[in-house]
C-alpha cells in the first residue's frame, strides 16, 4: 500500500466547512486486533484460565471473524511472526483477505533488555535491539504493513534520582532513526505509556510522544526519507491507547486532537481503564464511555481514515466473543456519534454565550433508551 497520506489530518475549516464535513462523512470504524491476546497470558497472580493456543488455531479464530468485521491483524517479532513461519502468515492474508496491519518489533520481553532495548547504556543489548527493529521494519515492508508500532514499554527508569535522562532519550531516538534509515519509508508509530513495566516509561504521556516524533525524525539522514518529510508527511507518528491516556489520566479527546494536529494519528489501540490504576484493557463500552464518544467525535471532526485496533485483555471471555463486543460497542458508539445534529453542535461550539447547557441536555437524549419520554429540549437561537 506504500506510505498512508496522513497529511489531511491537520487540515483546518471554517465552522460551516466544518458543519458540512460532518454531514457528508460517516464514521465507519475498520477493526485490527492484536493476534497475542488471542491466547491466554501468563500471570504471576492465577494460573491459565483457557488453554494456550499455537498460532494455526489462533489464525483460525480470526478468520472465524471476517464476516463480523474483523479486517485486520498485528503481530509481534519474533513472537507471533518471525522466519519459521512467514509462510503461514501469507498464506492466511492470502486466503482470507484479513490483512497484517503492523508487526511489532519485540523490544521488552527478552531478558537481556531488563535495563532497556533501544535505550540501553548496554552498546550490545542495544545493538540487538537496533538490529530487532530493522528486520521487522523489513518484514512490514514484505507483507505491505501499513505501519511498524513501537512500544517501548522496558524502557524507562524505577527510581527517578540518579537516571541518565539526556543519554536514555538520545540512544533511542538516535537507534530508531538508525533503523528507519535502514529501511526508508516504513512509518513507526510509537505507543506512550506512564508506566508498567517500568515505573517510569520512557515517554510517558501523549506530549512525550510527540517530541519523540519529532526529536526522531530530526535525525533521520536517508535521502529517500528526507524527501517524505520535505513533501510533509510523518514518517514518526502515534499509536495512542485508549486505556494508555487514561493511566495518565489525560483526556482521550484531546490526546487525539494534540496528535491529528500534527498529521501523526497513524492507528488507535481501543479498550477501556479506570483513570490512573494498572493497565487492565477492559473491553470498550465497560467503563468511560463518555470518552469513547468523545474520542470518536474527534476523529470524525479531522478525517481519521485508519483502522480501529482491539487490544484487551479477555482473561474471562472466549476471545472472538470479546472482540464481538468490542467491535459491536465501538460500531454502536459510532453511529451516536454519526446521528448527531451537526449544525447545532458547530453552533455550540461557536457561540458558547447562546447555548448553555443545551450541548449537555442534548446528549442526555441521545444516550436515552426512550428520549420522547423526557421533556422536549429547548431550540437554539440560531438565527
Amino acid at each position: 500500500m506504500g506510505l498512508v497520506d496522513l497529511r489531511g489530518q491537520k487540515t483546518r475549516r471554517s465552522p460551516e466547512e466544518l458543519a458540512a464535513y460532518l454531514k457528508s462523512y460517516s464514521l465507519e470504524p475498520r477493526f485490527s486486533a492484536g493476534i497475542w491476546y488471542f491466547s491466554p497470558f501468563a500471570s504471576r497472580f492465577h494460573d491459565y484460565y483457557k488453554p494456550v493456543l499455537d498460532i494455526e488455531k489462533r489464525l483460525e479464530i480470526a478468520a472465524s471473524l471476517k464476516d463480523y468485521g474483523l479486517s485486520a491483524l498485528e503481530a509481534h517479532y519474533p513472537g507471533e511472526i518471525n522466519e519459521d513461519n512467514l509462510d503461514l502468515w501469507k498464506s492466511f492474508v492470502r486466503d482470507t483477505g484479513i490483512r497484517l496491519l503492523t508487526i511489532v518489533p519485540g523490544l521488552f520481553y527478552d531478558p537481556e533488555f531488563e535495563f532497556g532495548s533501544l535505550s540501553s547504556p548496554n552498546p550490545q543489548v542495544r545493538q540487538k535491539a537496533i538490529e530487532r527493529t530493522i528486520i521487522t521494519l523489513r518484514l512490514n515492508k514484505e507483507m505491505d504493513c501499513d505501519f511498524a508500532i513501537v512500544w517501548p514499554g522496558i524502557d524507562g527508569y524505577d527510581n527517578s534520582f540518579g537516571v541518565d535522562y539526556f543519554g536514555m532519550w538520545d540512544r533511542f531516538e538516535e537507534g530508531l532513526a538508525q533503523a528507519i534509515d535502514e529501511v526508508p519509508g516504513v512509518r513507526i508509530a510509537l505507543e506512550p505509556k506512564p508506566y508498567e513495566p517500568r515505573n517510569n516509561n520512557i515517554y510517558r504521556m501523549t506530549a512525550d510522544g510527540l517530541l519523540a516524533c519529532k526529536d526522531t525524525e530530526a535525525r533521520l539522514t536517508n535521502p529517500e526519507n528526507k524527501a517524505l518529510l520535505e513533501q510533509g508527511h510523518t514518517l514518526v507518528a502515534l499509536n495512542p491507547e485508549v486505556g494508555h491516556i487514561l493511566m495518565g489520566t489525560e483526556d482521550v479527546a484531546y490526546c487525539f486532537a494534540r496528535i491529528l494536529r500534527e498529521g501523526r494519528l497513524a492507528h488507535t489501540h481501543w479498550n477501556s481503564q479506570p483513570l490512573g490504576n494498572y493497565d487492565q484493557d477492559l473491553n470498550v463500552g465497560v467503563l468511560m464511555t463518555e470518552q469513547t464518544e468523545a474520542a470518536l467525535l474527534v476523529l470524525k471532526m479531522y478525517g481519521y481514515q485508519g483502522y480501529f485496533g482491539i487490544d484487551i485483555n479477555p482473561e474471562r471471555q472466549p476471545v472472538d466473543v470479546a472482540l464481538k463486543i468490542n467491535m459491536d460497542a465501538l460500531r454502536a458508539a459510532a453511529d451516536r456519534v454519526n446521528s448527531l445534529d451537526y449544525e447545532k453542535l458547530v453552533f455550540t461550539m461557536t457561540h458558547p454565550e447562546k447555548s448553555r447547557g443545551w450541548l449537555e441536555a442534548y446528549l442526555i437524549r441521545i444516550r436515552a433508551l426512550h428520549p420522547e419520554k423526557l421533556p422536549p429540549l429547548w431550540e437554539l437561537p440560531m438565527d
